[in-house]
């Protein structure tokens, strides 16, 4: 319980490091693929959510979820990608081999599902090298570009902001 305290003091300060050294990209092309990260501990609708993305002409082929949970068991598969806190170590690396290779993908937009400030996931916001970065207005404000004030369980009215302001600025 004590050392899991330190890691997070660990983690916050390496996460405190990469948001001072974020770069903003300006949105210059159409979107082409997308990375998703969802809180499944809160929002286990990813499916609606992804299917409401292609409503909007995207491919699934090109969108790449990857989901949090807060109870995650290695031992139990799951029907997505799923990581847990222990799957950073005390230096805030990812250690997990399809976490890493998912925030070295440059995706054109990366939307950042989740409400609640959690260590694990923002460390994944943060070092993504996704070229923008999308995400809730509760979350810390420098870690996405646009932020949208919705409640996680209106999906459709995220999705179509989103897509209604990225229209406006091609």
């Amino acid at each position: 319980m004590f050392l899991d305290y330190i890691k997070e003091f660990f983690v916050k300060k390496s996460l405190k490091n990469n948001l001072n050294n974020v770069k903003n990209e300006v949105f210059t092309s159409n979107i082409q693929t997308i990375g998703l990260v969802v809180d499944e501990s809160k929002f286990r609708d990813s499916k609606a959510l992804i299917k409401e993305l292609v409503s909007y002409g995207i491919t699934p082929e090109k969108i790449k979820n990857i989901a949090y949970r807060r109870k995650f068991k290695k031992k139990k598969t799951y029907s997505k990608p799923t990581f847990g806190k222990k799957n950073i170590n005390w230096k805030g690396e990812l250690t997990e081999p399809f976490l890493k290779e998912f925030i070295e993908t440059e995706f054109d937009l990366l939307i950042s599902y989740y409400d609640v400030e959690n260590i694990a996931l923002m460390m994944v916001t943060s070092k993504s090298k996704a070229r923008f970065k999308v995400g809730f207005s509760s979350v810390n404000t420098r870690l996405n570009r646009w932020m949208f004030n919705t409640a996680m369980e209106e999906y459709k009215l995220f999705v179509s902001e989103l897509f209604k302001y990225l229209k406006s600025i091609k």
